[in-house]
């Protein structure tokens, strides 16, 4: 299967969702994140890549203000979501995470149910008025995250007793039920099999039509396959950001070209 096939899309008319300016993260005396400019397209699949410790799942963490919850964390610069700075403060990190959501490394369903998952947020942000608004979320997150019709005979069973991928797959659900504007995913496959792997990408290709998503991968493979804009960082910085077919195959800095051909890593 050609690794690039889903890059063909061009998202150079796509409308800038986030932007980042002069991005610095410090935790403690360490320099993590140097000087980073990003802007991050709407409806389009971005992707992070860069060797172990480079920065990316920091950055990533800047854009839904989850570095607030580490003491030592410091951040400098300006990221704004739709022109309004996220670390205004005025602005509500519980809310912003409602719009900027995230799926993490791991799958980390709550010890509820499936319904209870889902229902979760919508319930804690009162985006549902009744049992009946609410029953129509949950049923759309998890036909949006692909998992419908495996599950909708046992919503009342715990999200623990799915298997990997589907607890996966819940915790998409679980994200997109506050109907974000930016979805986040740090390394969302790298707990599962392979099968389970393609049904997310499957997913996060279908899932860019209604949402800007940023994912970390460690899998260039992965990048190639479900990103169009690809930014590689290194060492803390921001190295290379463009459309993804250009990283990988006319990259502009031979830090880059080194990555991707894996000569460094």
């Amino acid at each position: 299967m050609n690794d690039m096939r889903r890059t063909e899309p061009t998202v150079t008319e796509n409308t800038t969702k986030m932007q980042a300016r002069k991005v610095q993260v410090y935790y403690g005396d360490n320099h993590a994140i140097k000087d980073v400019d990003v802007d991050i397209a709407d409806k389009t699949v971005t992707a992070f890549i860069g060797p172990s410790g480079c920065g990316k799942s920091t950055f990533l963490r800047c854009l839904n203000r989850m570095n607030d919850t580490i003491d030592i964390a410091r951040i400098e610069g300006d990221i704004r979501l739709d022109g309004e700075d996220i670390y205004d403060p005025k602005v509500d990190p519980v809310q912003l995470r409602a719009k900027v959501g995230m799926v993490f490394q791991k799958p980390n369903p709550f010890p509820k149910s499936i319904f209870d998952n889902v229902a979760y947020g919508p319930r804690i942000h009162g985006l549902a008025r009744n049992k009946a608004e609410l029953d129509v979320i949950v049923e759309k997150s998890l036909r949006r995250a692909a998992l419908w019709d495996e599950v909708k005979d046992r919503l009342d069973a715990a999200g623990t007793s799915l298997s990997g991928g589907q607890q996966q797959r819940l915790c998409i659900a679980r994200a997109v039920a506050t109907n974000p504007e930016v979805l986040l995913m740090d390394e969302p496959c790298s707990a599962l099999d392979p099968i389970a792997t393609a049904q997310v990408e499957e997913l996060i290709d279908d899932l860019r039509s209604r949402f800007s998503v940023v994912i970390v991968t460690h899998s260039m493979q992965q990048a190639a396959r479900v990103s169009q804009k690809t930014a590689f960082f290194h060492l803390g910085e921001l190295v290379e950001y463009d459309d993804t077919s250009n990283i990988f195959t006319n990259p502009k800095d031979s830090r880059t070209e080194s990555y991707v051909t894996g000569r460094i890593g």
